[in-house]
Protein backbone atom coordinates (compact mmCIF):
# COMPACT_ATOMS: atom_id res chain seq x y z
CA UNK A 1 0.00 0.00 0.00
CA UNK A 2 1.37 3.40 -0.96
CA UNK A 3 1.33 6.45 1.31
CA UNK A 4 -0.34 9.76 0.56
CA UNK A 5 -1.07 12.96 2.45
CA UNK A 6 -4.60 13.89 3.47
CA UNK A 7 -5.27 17.61 3.73
CA UNK A 8 -8.54 19.06 5.04
CA UNK A 9 -8.61 22.84 4.50
CA UNK A 10 -11.25 24.97 6.19
CA UNK A 11 -11.41 27.69 3.53
CA UNK A 12 -11.58 27.79 -0.24
CA UNK A 13 -8.32 29.75 -0.44
CA UNK A 14 -6.56 27.05 1.56
CA UNK A 15 -7.96 24.38 -0.76
CA UNK A 16 -6.77 26.21 -3.89
CA UNK A 17 -3.30 26.53 -2.38
CA UNK A 18 -3.20 22.84 -1.44
CA UNK A 19 -4.31 21.75 -4.90
CA UNK A 20 -1.51 23.77 -6.47
CA UNK A 21 0.95 21.21 -5.13
CA UNK A 22 2.13 18.58 -7.61
CA UNK A 23 0.23 15.31 -7.34
CA UNK A 24 -2.64 16.77 -5.28
CA UNK A 25 -6.20 15.78 -6.11
CA UNK A 26 -9.51 17.11 -4.75
CA UNK A 27 -11.57 14.83 -2.54
CA UNK A 28 -15.28 15.49 -2.13
CA UNK A 29 -17.55 12.52 -1.48
CA UNK A 30 -14.96 10.04 -2.73
CA UNK A 31 -17.58 7.67 -4.14
CA UNK A 32 -15.67 7.36 -7.42
CA UNK A 33 -12.16 8.33 -6.34
CA UNK A 34 -11.73 5.83 -3.53
CA UNK A 35 -12.73 2.76 -5.60
CA UNK A 36 -10.27 3.77 -8.33
CA UNK A 37 -7.53 4.14 -5.72
CA UNK A 38 -8.31 0.69 -4.32
CA UNK A 39 -7.94 -0.74 -7.82
CA UNK A 40 -4.62 1.09 -8.28
CA UNK A 41 -6.09 3.07 -11.17
CA UNK A 42 -5.36 6.34 -9.38
CA UNK A 43 -2.49 7.15 -7.03
CA UNK A 44 -2.48 10.80 -5.96
CA UNK A 45 0.30 12.09 -3.73
CA UNK A 46 -2.21 14.06 -1.67
CA UNK A 47 -5.97 14.19 -1.22
CA UNK A 48 -7.39 17.64 -0.55
CA UNK A 49 -10.75 17.27 1.16
CA UNK A 50 -13.40 19.85 0.29
CA UNK A 51 -15.95 18.55 2.78
CA UNK A 52 -14.92 20.83 5.65
CA UNK A 53 -15.35 24.11 3.78
CA UNK A 54 -18.52 25.80 4.98
CA UNK A 55 -18.92 28.04 1.92
CA UNK A 56 -19.29 24.95 -0.29
CA UNK A 57 -22.24 23.62 1.71
CA UNK A 58 -25.97 24.18 1.68
CA UNK A 59 -29.12 24.70 -0.37
CA UNK A 60 -30.68 28.14 -0.70
CA UNK A 61 -33.22 29.82 -2.94
CA UNK A 62 -32.30 33.07 -4.67
CA UNK A 63 -35.41 34.32 -6.45
CA UNK A 64 -36.19 31.88 -9.26
CA UNK A 65 -32.88 30.07 -8.83
CA UNK A 66 -31.82 27.30 -6.46
CA UNK A 67 -28.19 27.62 -5.42
CA UNK A 68 -26.53 24.46 -4.10
CA UNK A 69 -23.03 24.30 -2.68
CA UNK A 70 -20.73 21.85 -4.42
CA UNK A 71 -19.92 19.90 -1.25
CA UNK A 72 -23.60 19.38 -0.41
CA UNK A 73 -24.44 15.69 -0.13
CA UNK A 74 -27.07 13.93 -2.21
CA UNK A 75 -29.08 13.29 0.96
CA UNK A 76 -29.15 17.00 1.78
CA UNK A 77 -30.21 17.91 -1.74
CA UNK A 78 -32.99 15.31 -1.56
CA UNK A 79 -34.27 16.76 1.70
CA UNK A 80 -33.75 20.50 1.27
CA UNK A 81 -34.46 21.00 -2.45
CA UNK A 82 -37.84 19.24 -2.31
CA UNK A 83 -39.83 22.37 -1.48
CA UNK A 84 -38.24 24.36 -4.31
CA UNK A 85 -37.24 21.96 -7.09
CA UNK A 86 -39.02 18.61 -6.57
CA UNK A 87 -37.62 16.96 -9.70
CA UNK A 88 -34.04 17.64 -8.64
CA UNK A 89 -34.72 16.47 -5.09
CA UNK A 90 -36.27 13.26 -6.36
CA UNK A 91 -33.25 12.62 -8.57
CA UNK A 92 -30.89 13.03 -5.61
CA UNK A 93 -32.98 10.60 -3.59
CA UNK A 94 -32.50 7.90 -6.25
CA UNK A 95 -28.71 8.01 -6.29
CA UNK A 96 -27.00 4.89 -4.94
CA UNK A 97 -28.01 3.75 -1.47
CA UNK A 98 -28.21 5.63 1.86
CA UNK A 99 -24.46 5.27 2.46
CA UNK A 100 -23.66 6.77 -0.95
CA UNK A 101 -26.21 9.55 -0.57
CA UNK A 102 -24.78 10.58 2.78
CA UNK A 103 -21.20 10.78 1.46
CA UNK A 104 -21.43 11.61 -2.24
CA UNK A 105 -21.70 15.27 -3.24
CA UNK A 106 -23.23 17.28 -6.05
CA UNK A 107 -19.94 18.89 -7.07
CA UNK A 108 -18.03 15.63 -7.00
CA UNK A 109 -20.53 13.94 -9.29
CA UNK A 110 -20.67 16.82 -11.77
CA UNK A 111 -16.88 17.26 -11.85
CA UNK A 112 -16.37 13.54 -12.50
CA UNK A 113 -18.99 13.50 -15.30
CA UNK A 114 -19.49 9.76 -15.32
CA UNK A 115 -21.53 8.90 -18.43
CA UNK A 116 -24.07 7.07 -16.24
CA UNK A 117 -24.30 9.63 -13.43
CA UNK A 118 -27.67 11.22 -12.66
CA UNK A 119 -26.83 14.84 -11.84
CA UNK A 120 -25.43 15.82 -15.26
CA UNK A 121 -28.89 15.29 -16.76
CA UNK A 122 -30.46 17.70 -14.26
CA UNK A 123 -27.69 20.26 -14.73
CA UNK A 124 -28.01 20.22 -18.52
CA UNK A 125 -31.82 20.11 -18.60
CA UNK A 126 -31.97 23.02 -16.13
CA UNK A 127 -29.50 25.11 -18.16
CA UNK A 128 -27.68 25.48 -14.85
CA UNK A 129 -24.57 27.53 -14.22
CA UNK A 130 -21.51 25.86 -12.70
CA UNK A 131 -19.70 28.31 -10.44
CA UNK A 132 -16.01 27.72 -9.71
CA UNK A 133 -13.40 29.52 -7.68
CA UNK A 134 -12.43 31.51 -10.78
CA UNK A 135 -15.40 31.74 -13.19
CA UNK A 136 -18.91 30.72 -14.17
CA UNK A 137 -19.55 28.02 -16.81
CA UNK A 138 -22.82 27.38 -18.63
CA UNK A 139 -23.97 23.76 -18.52
CA UNK A 140 -23.91 23.60 -22.33
CA UNK A 141 -20.18 24.39 -22.26
CA UNK A 142 -19.28 22.33 -19.20
CA UNK A 143 -19.86 18.72 -20.26
CA UNK A 144 -17.40 17.72 -22.98
CA UNK A 145 -17.69 13.93 -23.22
CA UNK A 146 -17.13 10.88 -21.03
CA UNK A 147 -15.39 11.91 -17.81
CA UNK A 148 -14.41 15.19 -19.48
CA UNK A 149 -15.44 18.69 -18.46
CA UNK A 150 -14.37 22.30 -18.98
CA UNK A 151 -12.66 22.37 -15.57
CA UNK A 152 -9.02 23.33 -15.62
CA UNK A 153 -6.28 21.87 -13.43
CA UNK A 154 -6.79 22.93 -9.84
CA UNK A 155 -10.16 24.57 -10.53
CA UNK A 156 -12.83 23.87 -7.90
CA UNK A 157 -16.60 23.85 -8.34
CA UNK A 158 -18.02 25.97 -5.52
CA UNK A 159 -21.75 25.93 -6.35
CA UNK A 160 -24.30 25.19 -9.03
CA UNK A 161 -27.17 27.56 -9.81
CA UNK A 162 -30.35 25.86 -11.04
CA UNK A 163 -33.12 27.95 -12.63
CA UNK A 164 -36.34 26.53 -11.15
CA UNK A 165 -38.79 25.14 -13.74
CA UNK A 166 -42.58 25.07 -13.59
CA UNK A 167 -42.55 21.26 -13.88
CA UNK A 168 -39.80 18.67 -13.78
CA UNK A 169 -39.08 15.01 -13.22
CA UNK A 170 -36.36 12.41 -13.63
CA UNK A 171 -36.82 8.78 -14.64
CA UNK A 172 -34.06 6.22 -14.88
CA UNK A 173 -33.67 2.55 -15.66
CA UNK A 174 -31.02 1.54 -13.18
CA UNK A 175 -28.36 -1.12 -13.12
CA UNK A 176 -29.39 -3.04 -9.95
CA UNK A 177 -25.92 -3.57 -8.48
CA UNK A 178 -24.48 -0.06 -8.91
CA UNK A 179 -27.76 1.85 -9.14
CA UNK A 180 -26.19 3.91 -11.91
CA UNK A 181 -28.49 4.82 -14.79
CA UNK A 182 -28.44 2.48 -17.76
CA UNK A 183 -30.48 5.31 -19.21
CA UNK A 184 -32.01 8.29 -17.44
CA UNK A 185 -34.10 11.22 -18.68
CA UNK A 186 -34.62 14.58 -16.97
CA UNK A 187 -37.36 16.86 -18.26
CA UNK A 188 -37.83 20.49 -17.21
CA UNK A 189 -40.60 22.79 -18.40
CA UNK A 190 -39.81 26.52 -18.44
CA UNK A 191 -41.76 29.50 -19.73
CA UNK A 192 -39.70 29.53 -22.93
CA UNK A 193 -39.94 25.79 -23.60
CA UNK A 194 -39.08 22.30 -22.44
CA UNK A 195 -35.59 20.91 -22.00
CA UNK A 196 -34.77 17.19 -22.05
CA UNK A 197 -31.39 15.75 -21.08
CA UNK A 198 -30.38 12.10 -21.32
CA UNK A 199 -27.72 10.31 -19.30
CA UNK A 200 -26.37 6.76 -19.31
CA UNK A 201 -27.06 6.13 -22.99
CA UNK A 202 -24.55 7.89 -25.21
CA UNK A 203 -20.85 7.24 -25.78
CA UNK A 204 -20.50 11.02 -25.73
CA UNK A 205 -21.99 11.35 -22.26
CA UNK A 206 -24.98 13.45 -21.27
CA UNK A 207 -26.86 15.09 -24.14
CA UNK A 208 -30.03 17.03 -24.93
CA UNK A 209 -32.74 15.40 -27.01
CA UNK A 210 -33.75 18.33 -29.18
CA UNK A 211 -36.56 16.56 -31.11
CA UNK A 212 -38.32 15.69 -27.86
CA UNK A 213 -37.85 19.24 -26.60
CA UNK A 214 -39.53 20.72 -29.68
CA UNK A 215 -42.42 18.29 -29.45
CA UNK A 216 -42.98 18.69 -25.72
CA UNK A 217 -42.80 22.48 -25.94
CA UNK A 218 -45.99 22.27 -28.01
CA UNK A 219 -47.66 19.40 -26.15
CA UNK A 220 -46.29 18.44 -22.75
CA UNK A 221 -47.65 14.91 -22.60
CA UNK A 222 -46.20 11.39 -22.86
CA UNK A 223 -48.41 10.70 -25.87
CA UNK A 224 -46.78 13.52 -27.81
CA UNK A 225 -43.56 11.50 -27.88
CA UNK A 226 -45.13 8.51 -29.61
CA UNK A 227 -43.15 7.71 -32.73
CA UNK A 228 -40.10 9.73 -31.67
CA UNK A 229 -36.81 7.88 -31.21
CA UNK A 230 -33.08 8.45 -31.16
CA UNK A 231 -30.71 6.55 -33.47
CA UNK A 232 -28.75 3.65 -32.00
CA UNK A 233 -25.53 4.91 -33.52
CA UNK A 234 -23.28 6.36 -30.83
CA UNK A 235 -25.19 4.71 -27.99
CA UNK A 236 -23.28 2.66 -25.39
CA UNK A 237 -23.14 -1.09 -25.92
CA UNK A 238 -21.94 -3.32 -23.08
CA UNK A 239 -22.91 -6.40 -21.07
CA UNK A 240 -25.92 -4.51 -19.67
CA UNK A 241 -27.48 -3.60 -23.00
CA UNK A 242 -26.96 -3.06 -26.71
CA UNK A 243 -26.93 0.38 -28.36
CA UNK A 244 -30.39 -0.35 -29.73
CA UNK A 245 -31.67 -1.22 -26.27
CA UNK A 246 -30.39 2.04 -24.82
CA UNK A 247 -31.83 4.02 -27.72
CA UNK A 248 -35.21 2.43 -26.95
CA UNK A 249 -34.84 3.29 -23.26
CA UNK A 250 -34.31 6.96 -24.11
CA UNK A 251 -37.89 7.16 -25.35
CA UNK A 252 -39.30 5.05 -22.53
CA UNK A 253 -37.61 7.02 -19.76
CA UNK A 254 -38.49 10.37 -21.30
CA UNK A 255 -42.16 9.43 -21.50
CA UNK A 256 -42.08 8.28 -17.87
CA UNK A 257 -40.44 11.52 -16.78
CA UNK A 258 -43.07 13.60 -18.57
CA UNK A 259 -45.85 11.54 -16.97
CA UNK A 260 -44.31 12.10 -13.52
CA UNK A 261 -43.56 15.81 -13.94
CA UNK A 262 -45.17 18.16 -11.48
Amino acid sequence: MYAFDFVKPSTLDEAVLALAQEGAQPFSGGQTLLPTMKQRLNAPDALVSLTGIAELQGVRRDGDTLVIGAATTHATVAAEAAAHYPGLAALAGQIGDPAVRNRGTLGGSVANNDPSACYPAAVLASDATIVTNSREIAAADFFQGMFTTALEEGEIITAIRFPIPAKSAYAKFLQPASRFALTGAFVAQYADGVRVAITGASEGGVFRWSEAEATLSGDFSPEALSGLSVPAGGMIGDLHGTPGYRAHLVGVMTRRAVAAAS
